[in-house]
């Protein structure tokens, strides 16, 4: 297998980084599983993986691979089995509520429980907005900024959507008006964009909600792998998240917050575990997280998830955000250097981001220039609409953009070879022929092969074509 090496060089005029921005970016900031994966090229060799899509799926981190290779022998039922793998089981699986509840700053009292992901987090919380004789209490309010987790499960209660300002500034004071006009129950706000990584101020949305006899739910699947978070200071009622973001693999997430909305909501997957009494024709709901969790739990993805949260919590503060600054800086200011590239941001104000950079080429479809980048320079990024159509609509990119996320795992190099991909795109154009393929673009006659075990076909049969306005 022939290796290609890329010679940042190519690009000086992207190479101004200080010295200490260098020494914070140049090397991971944690070991992540995969970190070496060598992805092939379509004219040929082998590169390493260079992977900027963290937002969509974090890499485990090495040691939350390790620890599952640990706990895997002893997997087994939980809660009701008598042996010792599911004794063992059951208390990781418990205990795991312990760790995440610590990690987001929870209250003592507040419920912990473990869900699909994000989406399935908010699902669960829509159906346990409290009810006066059958009629909602109350509104969620929400930006149009959302991802559709934290857009659509709100579609189906009472609600009122809020147009975010240019500013921040203005923002929450548009938020502060319309929550004046009383009647709303639940503020539902994301922690951090999906699409620009611009964060929100969170401490300051719950203060107002809560002056208006509110509460908040804070959306912070892209905003926990990047910042801690601390719900009890912030006075955030319910924050929500997914371990596929944060570095741990199995797909679970969690909700945590205030139980007694969670207690007496409408049970989230009626079945086993979930109920007090189970008669024919009736039955009696349990409290606290057996309630929402029907059937089995997904146990690996809660301790793992779990196990994640400790090594975020262990990281120097300082350090995991100087280095996640660094790549971000160097990356912002390539891409502006390049004629016809924007970069995209919501705010003109905000002076707070996560490692996300969202952008577009000028001429290029943005799924075009992903198949490019990925085909003819290893780099894995994100294009599309990224789950949030009425934010890009807004932002005037209908047809979708490019979204670089990066976090512990990357390093500058993996900045470097994107911004080398578009140089040479706009200075010699694609070096292969492309077409759409079931909505995508791929390279044409792509000899490339899958590892042995693999489906030797293009890995976006079945998706969604995310294209009508």
């Amino acid at each position: 297998m022939s290796t290609v090496t890329f010679d940042s060089n190519i690009i000086p005029s992207f190479a101004g980084e200080t010295p200490s921005q260098s020494a914070a970016a140049a090397r991971p900031l944690a070991a992540v599983t995969g970190a070496e994966l060598q992805a092939p090229l379509i004219q040929g060799g082998h590169v390493r993986y260079a992977n900027l899509d963290y937002g969509a799926s974090a890499p485990a981190l090495t040691v939350v691979s390790a620890y599952l290779n640990e706990v895997l022998p002893y997997y087994a039922s939980v809660h009701r089995g008598a042996g010792f793998a599911s004794q063992i089981s059951t208390s990781v699986y418990e205990n795991s509520r312990n760790i995440v509840r610590e990690f987001v700053g929870g209250r003592p009292d507040d419920s912990v429980i473990f869900t699909r992901n994000t989406t399935d987090s908010l699902n669960l919380l829509a159906g346990c907005l409290p009810q006066t004789d059958g009629r909602f209490s109350g509104e969620v309010l929400y930006l149009d900024i959302e991802h559709h987790a934290n857009l659509l499960p709100w579609q189906g209660v009472p609600h009122r959507s809020v147009v975010a300002a240019s500013t921040l500034t203005a923002t929450v004071d548009k938020l502060r008006n319309e929550l004046a006009q009383g009647g709303v129950s639940l503020l539902a706000v994301t922690g951090a964009s999906n699409v620009t990584g611009e964060i929100l101020p969170i401490a300051e949305l719950a203060a107002l909600a809560h002056e208006y006899g509110a509460r908040i739910v804070v959306d912070a699947a892209q905003l926990a792998p990047h910042r801690r978070i601390n719900i009890t200071e912030a006075d955030v009622d319910y924050v929500v998240f997914s371990g596929h973001k944060l570095y741990a693999p199995f797909g679970a997430g969690v909700v945590v917050g205030r139980p007694d909305w969670l207690d007496a909501g409408t049970p989230h997957l009626a079945g086993g575990g979930a109920v007090r009494e189970a008669r024919l024709d009736s039955v009696s709901w349990a409290t606290g997280p057996a309630r929402h969790e029907g059937g089995s739990p997904n146990v690996l993805g809660a301790a793992t998830l779990a196990r994640a949260t400790q090594v975020l919590a262990g990281l120097d503060q300082d350090a995991w955000h100087a280095h996640e600054a660094a790549i971000r800086t160097y990356l912002v200011d390539g891409l502006e250097a390049i004629d016809g590239v924007t970069v995209h941001q919501i705010f003109t104000d905000s002076d707070d981001t996560i490692g996300v950079v969202n952008f577009s080429v000028e001429g290029f479809d943005a799924g075009l220039v992903a198949a490019y980048l990925a085909a003819e320079h290893g780099v894995g990024l994100r294009d599309g609409r990224f789950c949030a159509h009425p934010l890009l609509k807004r932002l005037g990119l209908p047809s979708g953009s490019l979204r670089a996320s990066f976090g512990v795992g990357s390093r500058l190099e993996d900045a470097t070879r994107l911004l080398a991909g578009i140089e040479g795109l706009k200075r010699n154009g694609l070096g292969w022929d492309y077409v759409v393929d079931e909505g995508r673009w791929v390279p044409a006659n792509d000899h490339r092969t899958y590892p042995e075990w693999a489906p030797n076909t293009p890995g976006t049969a079945g998706a969604a074509p995310c294209t009508v306005d």
